[in-house]
């Protein structure tokens, strides 16, 4: 399934990152293709997409968090990227062989990124709710990776029931804590595993603490999937800054991936015939004269596989020699062929 590889796909998340500068933006993308990410992904919306711009309880300025004494619309006004830039963006990012997509967060959204012809979608943790968000997206056939950060089991089923309407089984579920930045007690990557299990899909990780220990730990545990924040400098600030990633600790995080992934390797039960030689056989311990019989006192288990498996010496101790052998000789297969055959 598109676009998962048999490598984990290593998502590298711009979000509010660009500071409303396009260059800098440029510049980040360009990081995050030298850092090792698979793709780069943004979000597609306007302040008016997740708020009213209005000071009251609901959309006034937050009590606490990271986000203190900012309103709603103020802060996803700063954090937007302007939909002229999603075009100029693409390119940079096809042209360093990244694959580009984007968390659309009202219809608005889906209907540019299909007019740039997207090979993929994200829904976002908190819109996961929104079925007519995802069923606009999941008529669109394409792959959906879907975050689970503020999700009950119910709401993941029912997101899921709804791209299975649209005979769309693309789906990648994301662990995910809606934290920022979360801690490694709130990551319980086990329920990653179980809703890969329980759902029959694919799995992956979209985290928010520092550091790599949680997508380590997921890439072992199974993910195809990681997402992680990715920032040119923490120093430049930015609404998601705190959290997110600089260029020398995502290329640290992917290398560590994919050596994972090596150790992780295929299941397989081939022993090479160098190896084969390394195992234990049956030698002759003294002399041992042709029609003599076979006993503990002449024979041994040996290291090195050139005689004949101990497993046939109780087959073997039934026997004469056929031959003579001397000490050290390894005994013949052909001693109990008929068993052996």
């Amino acid at each position: 399934m598109y676009p998962f590889t048999d490598q984990v796909f290593i998502i590298a998340e711009l979000s509010a990152n660009h500071n409303n500068d396009f260059d800098l933006a440029v510049d980040t993308i360009k990081a995050m293709a030298k850092a090792g990410a698979n793709a780069v992904k943004v979000q597609t919306y306007t302040a008016d997409s997740l708020a009213i711009n209005i000071d009251n309880d609901i959309f006034g300025k937050r009590k606490d968090g990271l986000w203190k004494g900012r309103t709603l619309w103020d802060l996803y006004k700063e954090a937007s990227m302007p939909y002229e830039w999603h075009e100029p963006l693409q390119k940079v990012a096809q042209e360093l062989g990244l694959v580009f997509f984007s968390s659309p967060f009202d219809l608005d959204g889906v209907a540019l990124l299909e007019q740039l012809d997207v090979p993929l979608y994200k829904i976002a943790s908190f819109e996961i709710t929104d079925i007519p968000l995802i069923r606009a997206v999941a008529k669109t056939g394409k792959p959906i990776i879907i975050s689970t950060g503020v999700a009950q089991e119910a709401d993941i089923a029912l997101a899921l029931e709804t791209c299975h309407q649209e005979n769309n089984y693309q789906v990648t579920l994301l662990k995910c804590t809606s934290n920022y930045p979360s801690t490694l007690a709130d990551a319980n990557l086990k329920t990653m595993v179980d809703m890969r299990d329980k759902f029959d899909t694919t799995v992956g990780v979209s985290d928010h603490t520092m550091g790599s220990v949680v997508p380590v730990t997921a890439a072992a545990m199974g993910a195809r999937a990681i997402e992680k924040h990715f920032i040119l400098e923490r120093s430049l600030g930015g609404p998601d800054s705190a959290f997110s990633m600089e260029p020398g600790e995502f290329a640290d995080m992917v290398e560590s991936v994919r050596q994972v992934e090596l150790a992780l390797g295929k299941v397989t039960y081939e022993v090479s015939e160098k190896d084969k030689l390394r195992r234990r056989s049956l030698y002759a311990s003294v002399p041992i004269e042709k029609g003599q019989p076979f006993t503990h006192d002449n024979v041994k288990s040996l290291r090195t596989g050139f005689g004949l498996a101990p497993q046939h010496l109780d087959a073997l101790l039934s026997r004469n020699a056929s031959r003579a052998y001397n000490i050290g000789d390894p005994i013949l297969a052909e001693e109990v062929s008929a068993i052996v055959d």
